[in-house]
């Protein structure tokens, strides 16, 4: 056992964060979103919610400030209407974060930059459009 990291975060998912560089990206997707087919690298995190998930991360992942460094997939036309509070909660984890706006990328357009991402995080995550794309940064500490 290690000491400050949260016990949400597996072995392998500490050691594909430790592996990325500045630039990569890493989704943490809804338990909906199909991980098997667009990951590179495919971790499980089944029975834990994106939330926690998101939380855990942020705590040892520093976001991109040279870039748009968090994003979501948009909700399909026929979806408009849905209200996703998932959404907000993101919004509040994410702010002592970053100051940027969290992007939205068209679904088709998300599970592309999926199949580019380092990793995809795959949860039981039962909320509809749960999935986000987090791009890392810079450590400077």
């Amino acid at each position: 056992m290690l000491k400050g990291i949260p016990s949400i975060i597996s072995p392998d998912m500490l050691k594909v964060l430790m592996e990325m560089g500045h630039g990569d990206e890493i989704v943490i997707a809804d338990g909906n979103f199909p991980g098997a087919s667009c990951a590179k690298r495919l971790l499980r995190a089944d029975g834990h919610g994106v939330p926690e998930l998101l939380e855990a991360i942020l705590k040892l992942m520093p976001l991109d400030t040279y870039a748009p460094c968090v994003s979501l997939m948009e909700k399909t036309p026929s979806d408009k209407d849905l209200v996703l509070p998932i959404w907000d909660t993101y919004e509040k984890i994410i702010a002592p974060h970053t100051n940027q706006e969290i992007q939205k990328i068209e679904r088709f357009a998300f599970y592309d930059r999926a199949r580019e991402a380092y990793a995809v995080i795959m949860t039981g995550e039962r909320s509809l459009y749960a999935n986000i794309l987090l791009k890392k940064g810079v450590v400077v500490e």
